[in-house]
């Protein structure tokens, strides 16, 4: 059932927002990005109110004798449409996570396997970079730690752009491989992991660090990637003492690096924020895409098959390499919807 008081409201909002902004009258950027957010959901509105009153028409035509045969032609294709613009309009009516709109700082970080984890972990971060850019995203690398063999021991990277954290924030957990490692001789099928974590970037109102709670260190740095050494004792490793999140970021600047520490130290307990009061939300319900867990295996990508499997959904795709190159929409769309299946489950919608 569709709350038409809901939908009332939406809409004056809408009509209270432009007349505010045809005067001048306030904040109008705060103006202009309330807009931005309405009138896209007023649009799904009025497109299910105008079929719901094409229906009404055409219903009311069905008494006419010189216009039956076309109503009689016209409803069961009106009424087809129904259902679509119904769901249109719920999933407009769910409510909005805040974080969806921020940037993201993501993390990757080799498991289990050793040197073919670490591989693994560089194949993840080159996918991801290709998915950024293919989407006009900006990706700036914050800590960068390399293997022996040209893995990643470490990368910490913040991504900007439209929806970043909306359109990865299912991708943290454990993803999994199997293959044939390039150093395995007897060409078996090893396992190995990667940790992914994709935390909503922090802006210092939201989480406020006391001074007294950190200890700054700054250390000998070699350069983010290895890619220069830096003489100077520029490194800065951030530690909060009340819950033991360390941070270390290695550019040229102290100043700078110090700045990056922070952020990400702000997107670490943000995050840790969120988490706790999802739990707290969720009790005993089972979570709609995954617990969240950084420890949950929530992926297996399998090279001998050419295949991708997401355990949360039941998602298998034939298409590795593609995947592997960036082509991630597919996945994505289809937890997103799991997700939104999930809440307007529980709503009873």
């Amino acid at each position: 059932m569709i709350p038409q008081d809901r939908l009332r409201q939406i809409k004056d909002r809408l009509g209270y927002v432009e007349a505010r902004m045809s005067t001048g009258d306030g904040d109008i950027a705060a103006l202009g990005r309330e807009y931005a957010e309405l009138r896209p959901l007023v649009s799904v509105i009025e497109d299910w109110e105008r079929l719901n009153t094409d229906i009404a028409e055409a219903e009311a035509m069905l008494s006419d004798p010189e216009m039956r045969a076309l109503a009689e032609e016209e409803l069961p294709q009106l009424r087809a449409r129904l259902p679509e613009a119904e769901r249109a309009v719920q999933l407009a009516l769910l409510p909005r996570d805040a974080a969806d709109a921020r940037p993201a700082v993501l993390e990757i970080r080799p498991g289990t396997g050793g040197e073919e984890a670490a591989l693994f972990a560089a194949d993840l971060a080159r996918m991801y970079q290709r998915y950024a850019e293919a989407r006009g995203w900006t990706w700036d690398v914050i800590e960068q730690q390399d293997s022996d063999l040209g893995g990643l021991r470490e990368l910490v990277v913040r991504i900007a752009g439209e929806g970043v954290f909306a359109r990865l924030k299912f991708e943290s957990g454990v993803h999994r491989v199997q293959r044939v490692p390039e150093t395995e001789s007897g060409g078996r099928i090893h396992t190995s992991a990667a940790t992914v974590a994709v935390l909503p970037e922090a802006q210092e109102v939201d989480i406020q660090i006391d001074p007294n709670d950190i200890r700054i260190d700054t250390m000998r740095s070699s350069g983010a990637g290895g890619q220069h050494v830096n003489t100077t004792d520029s490194a800065v490793r951030i530690t909060h003492i009340p819950s033991g999140i360390v941070v270390t970021s290695s550019e040229k600047s102290q100043h700078r690096n110090r700045e990056i520490a922070m952020q990400v130290l702000r997107a670490r307990l943000f995050d840790k924020q969120r988490q706790e009061a999802d739990s707290e939300r969720a009790g005993a319900r089972k979570a709609q895409v995954g617990s969240g867990d950084r420890s949950e295996r929530i992926r297996t990508y399998n090279f001998p098959q050419g295949r991708m499997t997401d355990h949360r959904i039941g998602l298998t795709l034939y298409k590795l390499d593609q995947i592997l190159q960036g082509d991630l929409d597919e996945i994505i769309d289809a937890l997103t919807a799991e997700h939104q299946a999930a809440a307007l489950a529980e709503m009873g919608a």
